[in-house]
């Protein structure tokens, strides 16, 4: 680490936390459950719970599973992107569920 860069690098640990924060913040704003996402990911309730509070990692299988459930890229999720969640999102996101006659 040079002196320019010391102080702007994440931890692991802050990387886990920023994860778990976006994961729940994005399960939260679409009004799921800790049992909901387990049941549609097939991760153990007590997993997502410790994948939220940034204790347990998570595997790139996982990964995918939430970002499939939630549709938001692996990259946001990470805190790689930047995206705001708000009502354009959640109505595009809603959007691909529905058939073309409800469209």
């Amino acid at each position: 680490m040079t002196p320019e860069t010391r102080g702007t690098e994440t931890t692991a640990a802050e990387e886990w936390q920023t994860l778990g924060a976006r994961l729940k913040e994005i399960r939260e704003y679409l009004n799921l459950s800790q049992h909901d996402v387990a049941a549609a990911t097939g991760i153990p309730r007590s997993a997502v719970s410790d994948i939220e509070r940034g204790i347990r990692k998570v595997d790139s299988l996982e990964l995918r599973k939430f970002s499939r459930l939630y549709r938001y890229p692996v990259g946001y999720l990470l805190g790689e992107e930047a995206e705001e969640i708000g009502p354009a999102s959640a109505l595009a996101r809603a959007v691909v569920d529905l058939t073309d006659h409800d469209r």
